[in-house]
């Protein structure tokens, strides 16, 4: 599509009067013949005619005066043209003739002058891409155009080198106008072009909604893939288009990975770290625990990506924190093994709240807990207690004692060995030690209860009594426990 790109650019330049860089590889005289072309001055044309200038030369792309002529609309100089024998079946290096141009300008008076005076049926052909002019007014969308097109038979359903028809081509563009009029006379209207898209596909990979709302009414497949298996709810998630994700979701599309796509929506929407789509998709009822090609759950990506805005709203939305992938991995563990130690922490606070609500309030912890947060604590609430076990981590715990309370508050072997998975070395113990009294914090807080009454009565029952001296002695035990929460 480059090389039409280029032409199309050319073909506007012309219309606008712009730069002569296409004009290269003339005579003096022919450039500025052309450029009088494209500037409708007819005054020094007909100057240069009467030095016998070549009327038909052609620059670097094979275009001549007659081309930036139409391409411009100017009437008077096509005449001019016309009635000095000019040629007006040349065609440019991209293979489009003077329809062409006139078709892509919207410039209907001269198409009406070629089709209607002159009766040039024969320059209507496909360009090097195989683009009629039809095609071309529909690409750039030219409502008159196109409807002027019709009144003179000159619409097609054919389609052109990569399969696209008028429908494809306007639809991809964003062209609702054209789109509104090409289905009152279109029949195929899921036609696939050479990669497997809709014209509805192709509206919603560009973003376009009043196409693909269009396209739908009408009766478009919104289920449809493509050959490389992509749906129109997964392009529109890759290319971040929310309104069309909701509005396909409204719609009714298929929230359920095909087999052959290796990736649900949620799962793209994850991976473009894309927070309102994935809310979107989970007010949906898409499946949170939906597994890719790799056995990989949504929350397995998150923490893979150590996003903790996402990985926060699949914890709190009751993801299943025990599947595990193809390596036999758990989210957890994906989240240690790619160094995400904020990650690595929400999900065992995590882990161990919905074991906490299964034993001691007996319902299940797959529901929605959006009361609950498991991001590091910043509130002012818990500031003291939060510096106490600081200066217990740091200052007052042996290497191995954090463990020992590690074990005694029950965290599992796989959330001790994800902790000391961050932070090696000789007093790598202080920072691990400081996250387990965090995540332990946590856990108590959710529950109301007095967590420097709790400390000191664990220190004691684990057998650390000293410690649990100290901290009485630093933190009144009659701190205010409501005051605690989690923010």
């Amino acid at each position: 599509m480059k090389g039409l790109s280029r032409l199309l650019r050319a073909g506007e330049d012309a219309a606008q009067g712009a730069g002569a860089v296409s004009h290269e590889g003339l005579l003096p005289d022919e450039r500025e013949f052309q450029y009088a072309a494209k500037m409708n001055n007819l005054d020094t044309m007909e100057k240069l005619f009467k030095k016998n200038v070549n009327i038909n030369a052609v620059d670097t792309l094979k275009r001549t005066a007659f081309h930036f002529a139409v391409a411009g609309g100017h009437v008077s100089v096509v005449d001019f043209l016309l009635h000095h024998k000019a040629r007006l079946d040349m065609a440019d290096q991209e293979g489009m003739n003077v329809l062409h141009f006139a078709a892509q300008s919207n410039s209907i008076k001269i198409v009406d002058y070629f089709l209607q005076d002159l009766h040039l049926n024969d320059l209507n052909q496909p360009d090097g891409k195989g683009k009629k002019p039809f095609l071309l007014a529909s690409e750039k969308g030219h409502v008159d155009m196109i409807k002027n097109l019709i009144s003179l038979k000159l619409s097609t359903s054919e389609k052109d080198e990569e399969g696209n028809t008028a429908l494809h081509l306007a639809a991809k563009n964003g062209h609702s106008g054209v789109v509104e009029i090409l289905l009152e006379q279109w029949e195929e209207i899921n036609d696939l072009n050479q990669n497997g898209e809709t014209a509805f596909y192709l509206a919603v990979e560009g973003g376009h909604e009043k196409c693909a709302e269009l396209l739908l009414e009408a009766g478009s497949d919104i289920n449809v893939s493509t050959q490389s298996n992509s749906s129109a709810l997964q392009v529109a998630i890759q290319n971040g288009h929310l309104s069309l994700v909701t509005f396909l979701i409204d719609k009714n599309i298929d929230l359920v990975a095909k087999p052959e796509q290796k990736n649900s929506p949620l799962h793209l929407a994850i991976i473009r770290n894309n927070l309102p789509v994935v809310k979107c998709l989970l007010d949906a009822n898409h499946d949170i625990n939906s597994l890719n090609h790799r056995q990989e759950t949504p929350l397995h990506l998150a923490a893979d990506l150590g996003n903790v805005e996402l990985v926060e709203l699949l914890l709190k939305s009751g993801c299943n924190l025990k599947t595990t992938d193809k390596h036999g991995k758990t989210a957890l563990a994906t989240a240690s093994r790619s160094h995400h130690a904020l990650i690595v922490d929400m999900i065992i606070k995590a882990e161990r709240y919905f074991a906490m609500k299964q034993t001691h309030l007996a319902h299940s912890g797959n529901g929605s807990d959006f009361c609950v947060s498991f991001k590091q604590d910043h509130s002012t609430q818990t500031k003291q207690i939060r510096s106490s076990l600081w200066n217990l981590a740091y200052n007052l715990l042996k290497p191995r004692e954090w463990k020992k309370l590690a074990v005694f508050w029950k965290f599992t072997d796989e959330q001790i060995k994800a902790i000391e998975e961050q932070w090696t070395g000789k007093k790598s113990y202080k920072e691990h030690g400081n996250r387990m009294l965090l995540i332990w914090l946590h856990g108590t807080l959710l529950v109301h209860q007095n967590p420097v009454k709790h400390l000191y009565e664990d220190l004691v029952e684990a057998g650390l009594q000293p410690l649990a001296e100290k901290i009485r002695a630093s933190v009144s035990i009659g701190m205010d426990s409501r005051k605690c929460v989690i923010s």
